[in-house]
């Protein structure tokens, strides 16, 4: 789809810098409307607020502190206390409004409550597509138009075309930053509320602007860590929230039943998983399956880790209200797979799909999203239940 084919809320639709900084896109004509941009602290909500800013618009930005971190760990997480200071300095340079929200019982409630459950579940959670659904693009969003504000600005690296009579979520241009595998919940009716300047962007040329705008934040190394996971290490952090539980041992076992050792705990691993399962083998061992009725995991080899579809549930649809008949369209089942050819059909409840695979996938995971595309645009997605053999 080239420039010409579609209009997205990208604030960089025509190239290079110095053009990005001195045009403006179709949206851009109703100057002076009230955005909030919500601000994380990092160089892509800041160059989000600078860019709308200079566009015209009545930017007021916003930080979500959604938990208390412990100050050993400032430096191993996003939204931090210092992120928090990071985002109010580049509104002050930018001569707008900063406030900050507290969302720590709703960040709790809906994010970190679920990625635990979801482990002791056997089952391996997105929270970042949690936080999306029921933070940003919901409360935050909520909030946003409580304020007066026409639309609610984030830093992903996603597209909305803009160019028909109902908006599309369209992939970002940028394929190694591309988001919108994580906003496959977004609200349909919501598209029209919401902007992504950075849509039209690559990584660098986010920090040429941040540089041009002379922000502080312009250098920032990105975090890739789970935000509320001091560290990194999410086996250890779930562990302690499970403490005063009593943890049922299981067994490891082959798909033909060979029992090969046991376990502390099922939220020590999820599917496609091979180090770290405490036994040895003469062959490589992947983690299939679990099973949290009797805590059992089974093992096998890479071949067995195929599957020819899964079924995905909770779906949310973007471009229509459910599909009206077998949906031939490219799957993703992990943020960082490319999307493959596969069938989708859905039954009398759309909020549940049937995916059939092209050629069989690896490591079909329940708890992770599977998110539906054709071309550029974001159909849908839904919640990965179980994989079919």
């Amino acid at each position: 789809m080239t420039e010409t084919e579609t209009t997205t809320d990208a604030a960089c639709a025509v190239r290079p810098r110095e053009a990005v900084l001195e045009t403006g896109d179709e949206i851009a004509k109703a100057v002076r409307d009230r955005v909030v941009v919500a601000m994380s602290g990092g160089v892509d909500s800041s160059v989000t607020a600078a860019l709308l800013a200079r566009q015209g618009y009545d930017a007021v930005g916003i930080s979500m502190r959604l938990y208390s971190t412990p100050q050993e760990s400032y430096d191993k997480s996003c939204c931090s206390p210092d992120d928090l200071f990071d985002a109010r300095s580049v509104a002050d340079s930018l001569g707008i409004p900063f406030y900050v929200a507290n969302y720590e019982d709703e960040f709790q409630k809906r994010v970190i409550s679920y990625f635990v459950e979801e482990y002791r579940r056997g089952r391996t959670p997105n929270p970042c597509v949690a936080c999306n659904d029921h933070l940003k693009f919901d409360i935050l969003l909520k909030r946003s138009l409580a304020l007066g504000a026409k639309y609610l600005a984030t830093g992903h690296y996603a597209r909305i075309d803009r160019s028909g009579e109902t908006p599309k979520l369209l992939r970002g241009v940028d394929r190694n930053k591309d988001q919108t595998y994580f906003l496959f919940g977004l609200p349909r009716e919501a598209l029209g509320r919401i902007l992504f300047p950075l849509g039209d962007l690559d990584k660098e040329e986010v920090r040429e602007i941040a540089n041009g705008f002379d922000l502080e934040t312009a250098n920032k190394p990105e975090s890739h860590e789970i935000c509320f996971v001091g560290g990194g290490d999410y086996k250890e952090y779930v562990a302690e929230v499970l403490a005063d539980e009593q943890q049922t041992p299981g067994k490891i076992v082959t798909v033909d039943g060979e029992v090969l050792g046991t376990h502390d705990g099922i939220h020590n691993f999820t599917v496609g998983q091979r180090r770290g399962l405490g036994i040895s083998y003469h062959e490589k061992l992947y983690v299939q399956a679990i099973r949290p009725d009797d805590g059992t995991v089974v093992v096998g080899s890479k071949e067995d880790l195929m599957s020819r579809g899964l079924v995905a549930q909770r779906c949310n649809w973007l471009s229509f209200q459910r599909p009206a008949g077998p949906l031939e369209c490219s799957v993703k089942i992990r943020y960082r797979s490319t999307p493959v050819p596969a069938l989708v059909t859905v039954g009398d409840d759309p909020t549940t799909a049937f995916v059939e695979f092209e050629t069989p996938q690896r490591a079909v995971t329940p708890g992770q999203a599977a998110v539906f595309y054709r071309g550029e645009e974001v159909l849908g997605g839904g919640w990965i239940e179980e994989p079919r053999s």
